[in-house]
């Protein structure tokens, strides 16, 4: 039996649809759809049920997809107890993480472990939503929350804050906002909030009263660049915005603490170059430590 056709497979059933798998696996919707021919014909069963919204399991699929993902954990334990041998890590490892933390942080910080492992493809996946370990989304997350399942080993990476802020364009031109009463004719830049993915983004109640105007993006990187264009106020991660010198923080006694945690399957605690990475995300965070990630905690 072909392990690229069950590979394939892996991959349609954790996304759901078959164009989806094609476009993470790098492979044109064509050949998707023939290996799966070919592996529901070399088993005498019919894996997946199409339909015009995407893929889903029969109950062969099911069984199958349990044994297939036991022997690719199989497979990817053997391949890192290989290459470990001779001290050298290879391989792929995607990391799912909110978009301000990999963006900000994580994209310039693992710098030094691709440096030193030229072999491991590291892939980012800075986006503001939450990955599912279950689908394969990424094999290690930066979460807002401590994951819940047991099958996930997860340890706390730092806590952060977050601020409110203006551009100093915006503030000579429609005053400095001393009180809270100041912002009442401001525009309030948040998330949208049908879209909010995590508890712990629901901080503008705080302030969301003393405003009347809101300007509602999904995107860290939106918010941000909202606040810089003199649109309105923020509540910002201090660790991104204090590198820009055009925002300013305002009604400093307003300041929010939240929680990043790390986070891998149970499955890959024995892949070396998942550990290794974790260990060293770990190591860089705790080298900046406070000083970035807290620098106006009492």
């Amino acid at each position: 039996m072909d392990w690229d056709n069950i590979r394939v497979f892996l991959a349609v059933a954790r996304s759901g649809q078959m164009l989806a798998a094609a476009n993470r696996l790098d492979m044109d919707h064509a050949t998707v759809r023939r290996r799966i021919n070919a592996l529901e014909s070399a088993l005498g069963a019919k894996l997946l049920d199409r339909q015009t919204t995407g893929s889903r399991l029969t109950l062969a699929g099911e069984k199958f997809y349990a044994m297939a993902e036991r022997a690719e954990m199989e497979i990817m334990n053997g391949q890192s107890s290989v290459s470990g041998l001779d001290g050298a890590l290879s391989g792929v490892v995607r990391i799912g993480a909110p978009d301000g933390f990999g963006t900000y942080f994580l994209a310039a910080e693992l710098n030094g472990f691709i440096a030193q492992n030229p072999h491991v493809t590291v892939q980012l996946v800075p986006q503001p939503r939450a990955f599912s370990f279950s689908k394969r989304e990424a094999d290690i997350v930066i979460a807002l929350e401590r994951p819940p399942e047991q099958q996930i080993v997860s340890r706390k990476l730092t806590d952060y804050t977050l601020s409110l802020y203006a551009s100093k364009g915006h503030l000579k031109k429609y005053g400095a906002v001393k009180t809270r009463g100041d912002m009442s004719d401001r525009t309030l830049i948040t998330y949208v909030r049908d879209l909010w993915y995590s508890p712990s983004l629901d901080y503008f109640a705080e302030v969301e009263d003393s405003v009347v105007r809101r300007y509602e993006c999904v995107s860290v990187l939106g918010q941000v660049e909202a606040v810089r264009s003199g649109l309105g106020i923020g509540i910002l991660h201090d660790f991104l915005a204090t590198r820009y010198s055009d925002l300013e923080r305002i009604l400093p006694e307003i300041c929010f603490t939240r929680t990043y945690w790390i986070a891998t399957h149970n499955d890959l605690r024995g892949i070396n170059r998942v550990k290794e990475l974790v260990d060293y995300i770990i190591a860089q965070v705790r080298l900046r430590g406070a000083a970035l990630f807290r620098p106006y905690a009492s």
